[in-house]
């Protein structure tokens, strides 16, 4: 699919960021991920993001990372796009994002840096070396070390047309409403806070009609519900899925660190 197609069918509905399966050797368990992503592939998930943070993208070498991107490939839905992460230095995440390209990934998430500080200039180079190095759509992922401004992401989609997604994980929503404004829908702008459930509503009403959930892992048919009920502003449904489900697991995740 085309870059404008491709931006189409990720804001199109929920994405999903499986974790990667390991055997008690600690080596890449190819059948147990492909069993993962086979049941996973029967919901209706509209991108798949592979060895992203939670997929472990920090804890697996090359030749696993090929694995693992090749295993996502060959056992999810034709028609969903398989978006793979990359990071680390320049260096190393252009040869990822190669990697990806030729195991078929659809596109790729830039996931951050090395550098606990960067200046924007450098931030805005790294993207561009990344997006030059290949033809699939390439997706920045704001966190905290990799906070872009409004301009700068407006001059990396002036000098890169596969530069097709903005994913934040910051939760400035006053920052995400200017850069909504700045890019249109030059970029399709994609929800990845930690439960990215509670901000759900807020950013649907500045157009983000799409986030990762990490829910879709385990509990795939709510998540799929509380998605649709956001979608068709059922508050009710929202609501009561919000006070029975999210917010226990919220609490439940905020024991731990991580």
């Amino acid at each position: 699919m085309d870059y404008e197609q491709l931006k189409a069918r990720i804001g199109s509905g929920l994405l999903s960021f499986p974790i990667t399966d390991f055997g008690a050797d600690g080596e890449f368990d190819r059948a147990g991920y492909a069993r993962r992503l086979q049941w996973l592939s029967s919901y209706d998930a509209s991108g798949l993001f592979a060895a992203g943070g939670t997929g472990e993208f920090f804890s697996i070498g090359n030749d696993e990372y090929d694995a693992v991107i090749r295993t996502a490939v060959d056992n999810s839905s034709p028609d969903v796009p398989v978006l793979a992460g990359v990071g680390y230095g320049t260096r190393m995440a252009v040869d990822l994002a190669k990697r990806a390209e030729r195991a078929g990934a659809a596109g790729i998430l830039v996931l951050p840096h090395y550098l606990m500080v960067a200046e924007e200039a450098g931030v805005i180079a790294h993207m561009q070396a990344i997006c030059n190095a290949v033809g699939i759509g390439v997706i920045y992922y704001a966190r905290d070390n990799t906070k872009l401004s409004p301009a700068g992401l407006e001059k990396l989609a002036e000098t890169c047309p596969n530069f097709i997604g903005y994913k934040d994980g910051i939760g400035d929503l006053q920052l995400m409403q200017r850069i909504h404004y700045r890019l249109g829908d030059r970029v399709v702008h994609i929800g990845g806070l930690p439960t990215a459930e509670v901000f759900a509503q807020p950013y649907l009403e500045m157009g983000v009609t799409t986030y990762s959930s990490a829910v879709f892992n385990f509990v795939p048919e709510l998540a799929l519900r509380f998605y649709k009920a956001v979608r068709a502003r059922d508050a009710r449904t929202v609501d009561g899925l919000m006070k029975s489900f999210y917010l226990p697991l919220i609490e439940l995740r905020d024991r731990k660190r991580g």
